[in-house]
């Protein structure tokens, strides 16, 4: 008899202010279906559950999602008919949950089936207010599992006093990327991109992501590389006015920072295909999309070193890395790779990504993790049959 799939049913219990209809939320988060092909590629059987103002079941590339009205109101607790027959129908024998910031609804999860391990999956979460905390130290201990991009981002949880001592802690990306490599030459015709190097951000002009220390960088750099050119794709930009009088009375940066705002997903692919460095300046990522993106196509990152990045480059082995606020630190990070960037340097950061970052290799790792909550859950008499899980979720 063939050995049956074991199922895993991912939740995000994020609710969509737009109210946008099912199609609309696949196609504007593509980590919810990237995450779950990952996972299906592997040989799981993926189901997904999304919080969403309509009702409807769809199906993509073997990965089956279900859209319900519940969400962050209110929780799926034992009034929420249609959110228990669900779970009852699926049978799964893990939950994967997106985001640590919903216990109200872990709660009820837990409590609807009590035989199911959870894991709850990091998506740039941080510690609650103080007032918070015991309710997230409850929902977090009935946890099997937390997942981060890098196993650093836990410590703030820890030293928080919010991570029981019996649930294990896994180090898997937040998600993938569809982007690839492609020819060069080509896409610099298509976008225009020259320089020596040709330096690409892709982020959001804040505090965060700290594009000032950045253009210190940059405008330092480039009097030993005077054929630098910077290109900054972003989309919210409250430091747009700081950032654009910064370049106007700087003579190193007024002709050789290119300011092109927002800019189309395929569009941003070409420019990481002709661009020499990607660069971010990041204090704090739960991941890092955009570099996992610039990986995807070979481009070699020059980012801070922060956890996520550390764990996303393979702590440094691909591109360079430099503390935070440290302009002079990306200066001469610029200086050192420039003269090494090219086709032998994009073909390792390509193979990097296949290696780490692939759906492939997502795919893996999850199936790792979701393997090992469940032989945990076994090994602590945890063991059902599906029939007992079946049962296992509570009814009215």
């Amino acid at each position: 008899m063939p050995r049956q799939l074991l199922h895993v049913v991912q939740i995000s219990f994020f609710h969509d202010a737009e109210g946008r209809s099912p199609a609309q939320l696949l196609d504007a988060w593509p980590s919810l279906v990237d995450v779950a092909e990952a996972a299906s590629r592997s040989g799981i059987r993926v189901s997904v559950v999304q919080a969403c103002s309509h009702s409807q079941r769809l199906a993509r590339d073997r990965v089956h999602y279900y859209f319900q009205p519940f969400g962050d109101a209110p929780a799926p607790d034992g009034s929420s008919t249609a959110f228990r027959e669900l779970l009852r129908t699926l049978s799964p024998d893990v939950f994967h949950v997106h985001g640590l910031g919903f216990p109200r609804h872990v709660l009820s999860l837990a409590s609807l089936a009590p035989g199911i391990p959870i894991v709850l999956q990091d998506h740039a979460n941080g510690p609650p207010p103080l007032w918070r905390r015991a309710l997230w130290r409850r929902a977090m201990a009935v946890a099997a599992g937390l997942t981060f991009c890098a196993l650093g981002q836990a410590r703030a949880f820890t030293k928080a006093g919010l991570v029981h001592p019996g649930t294990q802690l896994y180090e898997i990306p937040e998600s993938t990327s569809r982007f690839a490599p492609g020819d060069r030459q080509r896409a610099c015709a298509i976008t225009g991109v020259e320089g020596d190097p040709a330096v690409l951000w892709v982020g959001h002009l804040d505090v965060n992501k700290d594009p000032l220390t950045v253009l210190e960088g940059i405008s330092a750099a480039a009097r030993e590389l005077p054929r630098l050119q910077l290109y900054c794709c972003f989309a919210d930009a409250p430091l747009l006015h700081a950032v654009e009088d910064r370049i106007a009375t700087d003579s190193h940066l007024r002709d050789r920072v290119h300011l092109l705002g927002r800019v189309p997903r395929d569009r941003i692919e070409l420019l990481m295909r002709a661009a020499d460095l990607f660069v971010l300046g990041s204090h704090r990522e739960g991941s890092g999309y955009a570099l996992i993106e610039a990986l995807a196509c070979g481009l070699p990152p020059v980012v801070t070193n922060i956890p996520s990045f550390r764990s996303l480059t393979g702590a440094g082995a691909v591109g360079m890395l430099w503390p935070c606020d440290d302009p002079q630190a990306l200066c001469e990070a610029m200086r050192s790779i420039a003269g090494r960037v090219g086709s032998e340097m994009r073909a390792a950061v390509s193979a990097h990504f296949d290696r780490e970052l692939s759906f492939d290799a997502l795919g893996r790792k999850l199936a790792a993790m979701y393997e090992d909550v469940l032989q945990r859950a076994r090994g602590t008499g945890g063991s059902t049959s599906r029939l007992e899980q079946r049962r296992a979720i509570r009814t009215p």
